[in-house]
C-alpha cells in the first residue's frame, strides 16, 4: 500500500512537473460559456481609435469604463478580430447542442478592480492596454461573472492599426552555411496580394533585393484543443528570406518589404545585423543560452496567475547588453502559448529588439511539440494542440527537416549540436545518428568549443521530480548519450525544462572527473552539465538531496553568457535576470593538445607497430 501511494505521488508530481506547475492564463477563461447580458448602463470607450499612424507596431490604448452594477470579478478582455461571435466556432454537427455565443478566447485580459480599487463603489475605471499590430482590428469587452461564468455586459468601439498587414517582428537565424543569414517575419500579405522580399546590403553601400518564401497554416493543421478551438487565431503569413554569400564580421542593414500589384512597396523600418565569423576564426565571440522564458505583458495583462514572472527581466537584460552579444540560443519552451496562437505574435514582438539584431536560435520543448498520437516521444498534451507547427513555422532553424527539430550550427570557434528531446534520442534512433555525426565532424583545432544543448535534462539535475525518479535526469536521458559526450569530449551540455540554474562538475558516469571548480586548465576529462531553465517561467524546486556533482544551484531567473576570447580561453558566466550581475562563473584555459589528450572512454586507438 505504501509503495502504491509513493508511486501515485511520483506520477502526480511528474505530471505537474511536465505541465509546468502552471496554467496558461487564457485557459482560465471559459469563453464558450459566455452568456450575452448587455447592460444599458454599461459602456466602454477605447482611444485612440487609429493606431500606428507614424508606422508604430505597438501602442498604448486607454479604455474608459462605466458600469452601474460593478462587482469584484468584472474583467475586460481584448478581442482581435474585433467582431467575436459564433462564426468563430467549428461546425456543429449535433442539432441538439446549442452553439456557443463565441468560441474565440481574448488575446489578453485584466480584472477591472486591479486598476481602480474603488471600482466596486464607483463603477468607473480607466484601464491601459499595450497592443501590438496583429493583422486585425480590436475591441474590448466587459464581462461580469468572473472567468468561469462570463456574462458579456458591454462592448467597446472598434480600433485598428493604420496598416494591419504591415511586415513586422523580424527573427534572424543562422542559415545552413556559415555565410548565410535567414530573416523570418510575419505579415498580413498573402503571395497573391504582394511579393515578399528583403532589401539589404553592407552598411553604407548599395542595397539589393532578395525574395522570400511564404508559409501559413490553417486550423486543420492543429492537433487538438485549445489550438484547434478557442485558442485558434489566424497566424497571418510567415515569410523567410535567405541572405547568402555574406562577408564575415560585417555589418549589414536590411528592411522587410512587400511589392503590391500597383508597383508600390510596403516597407518595414530598417534594421541591422553583424554577419557570422568564418568557422574557426580567432576573435571575440559571445553567446547567450537559456530556456523556458515564455512571454509576459508589460501592461500587466494575463498575470492573474503570475505565470511567467521572470520573462520581461530576462528580455530586458539581453536588450541592455545587446552590443555585447553575438548569438542567442533559447532552448525550448519558447512562448508557453499552449494552444493560444495569439501569444506567438506577442512573443515575437517582445523579443524583436533582440531577434532583429542577432541570430535567435531555438530548440523544441514539450510546450511546443507534445501531443498524444502525433509522433512526439512523450504522449502528453503540453503543446495545447500545437504539435510543433507554430515553432516550426514561426522560427527558422537550419534542420534538414524542421518537423525533426535537431540541427548543427557553427559560430566561429563554437560548434553547437542542438538536440530535440521531444523525439527519440536513444541509441539506434535517427536522432542519435545525427548527434554522433554532429559531434564527430567538428575540427577541434579550428573549433575547440563543442557545445551540446537540448530542452529536457539529458545530463544532470537536482530537480525535485528527477530526484524522485532516483536518476537526477530525464528518464533514459544520459544512458545512451554520455558515451558520445565523453568520446568526442563535449565541453558543456545545456538544458532547460527545469526552471532554475545548476552547474555540475566535469562528470562522467556519475563521478566528478576533475576536482577544480572555477578555473579549468589542461585536459578537463569530462563534460560540464548546466541547467539554465530559469528564463522566465515559474521556478522549479530543488531536491533536498545534496548530490556530490552539483557545484552551484540558484532558485532564481537567469541566463548564461559564454565568451570565447580565442582558441584557448573561454569564460562562462551565469547572470541573474533581476540585475544582470554575475553569480556563478568559471574559466577554461587549454591548448589543442589538451583537447586531443586521451581520457577515460575517450581515447583514439593506437598500435604497437612501427
Amino acid at each position: 500500500m505504501i509503495l502504491l501511494l509513493l508511486f501515485l505521488l511520483n506520477l502526480s508530481f511528474a505530471s505537474a512537473h511536465i505541465n509546468g506547475f502552471g496554467e496558461q492564463p487564457l485557459s482560465k477563461i471559459s469563453i464558450h460559456k459566455t452568456v450575452v447580458s448587455l447592460h444599458i448602463n454599461a459602456s466602454l470607450r477605447a482611444s485612440p481609435s487609429l493606431l500606428g499612424i507614424k508606422g508604430e507596431d505597438t501602442e498604448w490604448v486607454t479604455v474608459d469604463l462605466d458600469y452601474s452594477n460593478p462587482s469584484s470579478d468584472d474583467w475586460v478582455g481584448v478581442f482581435s478580430p474585433a467582431k467575436f461571435n459564433a462564426s468563430s466556432c467549428p461546425p456543429n454537427n449535433d442539432p441538439k447542442e446549442q452553439t456557443p455565443y463565441t468560441c474565440s478566447a481574448p488575446i489578453k485580459y485584466k480584472f477591472v478592480n486591479e486598476t481602480n480599487p474603488n471600482y466596486t463603489k464607483t463603477g468607473k475605471s480607466s484601464l491601459k492596454f499595450q497592443l501590438i499590430n496583429q493583422r486585425a482590428d480590436f475591441s474590448f469587452a466587459l464581462f461580469s461573472g468572473g472567468l468561469s461564468n462570463p456574462k458579456l455586459v458591454a462592448i467597446s468601439n472598434f480600433i485598428s492599426f493604420a496598416n494591419p498587414k504591415a511586415p513586422l517582428y523580424p527573427r534572424l537565424a543562422q542559415g545552413k552555411s556559415w555565410d548565410e543569414m535567414t530573416v523570418t517575419w510575419t505579415s498580413g500579405y498573402d503571395i497573391n496580394e504582394a511579393v515578399p522580399l528583403v532589401e539589404w546590403g553592407l552598411k553604407g553601400e548599395s542595397l539589393s533585393k532578395s525574395p522570400a518564401g511564404t508559409l501559413t497554416f490553417g486550423r486543420s493543421s492543429m492537433c487538438g484543443s485549445p489550438a484547434r478551438t478557442v485558442g485558434w487565431r489566424d497566424p497571418g503569413f510567415i515569410h523567410t528570406s535567405f541572405l547568402k554569400n555574406l562577408w564575415p564580421n560585417s555589418v549589414y542593414t536590411y528592411r522587410l518589404g512587400h511589392l503590391l500589384p500597383n508597383g508600390k512597396y510596403i516597407w518595414s523600418k530598417s534594421y541591422s545585423f553583424k554577419s557570422s565569423p568564418y568557422p574557426g576564426q580567432n576573435s571575440l565571440q559571445r553567446v547567450i543560452i537559456f530556456g523556458d522564458m515564455g512571454k509576459a505583458e508589460r501592461d500587466g495583462s494575463n498575470e492573474y496567475s503570475n505565470y511567467q514572472p521572470g520573462s520581461l527581466n530576462t528580455t530586458d537584460q539581453l536588450i541592455k547588453d545587446l552590443d555585447n552579444i553575438d548569438i542567442v540560443f533559447h532552448i525550448g519552451d519558447i512562448t508557453y502559448a499552449n494552444g493560444y496562437l495569439s501569444q506567438w505574435d506577442q512573443f515575437t514582438a517582445q523579443v524583436e529588439p533582440i531577434a532583429s539584431k542577432v541570430p535567435y536560435m531555438i530548440a523544441s520543448g514539450n510546450h511546443e511539440r507534445d501531443w498524444p498520437n502525433s509522433g512526439s516521444f512523450y504522449d502528453k498534451t503540453d503543446s495545447g494542440g500545437e504539435c510543433g507547427v507554430l515553432a516550426e513555422t514561426m522560427f527558422y532553424v537550419p534542420a534538414e527537416n524542421r518537423a525533426k527539430f535537431w540541427y548543427a550550427t557553427d559560430y566561429g570557434m563554437f560548434r553547437f549540436c542542438i538536440a530535440d528531446t521531444e523525439h527519440d534520442w536513444r541509441e539506434g534512433s535517427e536522432q542519435y545518428k545525427f548527434i554522433e555525426h554532429c559531434l564527430a565532424t567538428v575540427d577541434r583545432q579550428k573549433q575547440p568549443w563543442l557545445i551540446f544543448a537540448a530542452h529536457r535534462v539529458l545530463g544532470y539535475s537536482s530537480d525535485y521530480y528527477y530526484a524522485l525518479e532516483g536518476s537526477f535526469e530525464e528518464p533514459m536521458g544520459r544512458e545512451s548519450l554520455q558515451k558520445l559526450w565523453q568520446k568526442y569530449k563535449v565541453d558543456i551540455g545545456f538544458y532547460g525544462h527545469v526552471h532554475n540554474y545548476e552547474r555540475s562538475c566535469p562528470i562522467y558516469q556519475n563521478d566528478c572527473v576533475n576536482t577544480e571548480k572555477s578555473h579549468y586548465s589542461g585536459t578537463v576529462n569530462g563534460t560540464i552539465h548546466v541547467v539554465v531553465g530559469g528564463g522566465g517561467s515559474h521556478l522549479s524546486e530543488f531536491s533536498q538531496v545534496n548530490t556530490s556533482w552539483s557545484l552551484y544551484k540558484d532558485y532564481d531567473y537567469g541566463f548564461v553568457k559564454m565568451t570565447a576570447f580565442n582558441h584557448s580561453s573561454l569564460l562562462f558566466e551565469y547572470k541573474k535576470s533581476s540585475d544582470g550581475q554575475v553569480y556563478d562563473s568559471f574559466t577554461v584555459s587549454r591548448d589543442y593538445r589538451d583537447v586531443l589528450a586521451c581520457v577515460h572512454d575517450g581515447c583514439e586507438p593506437t598500435t604497437l607497430a612501427d
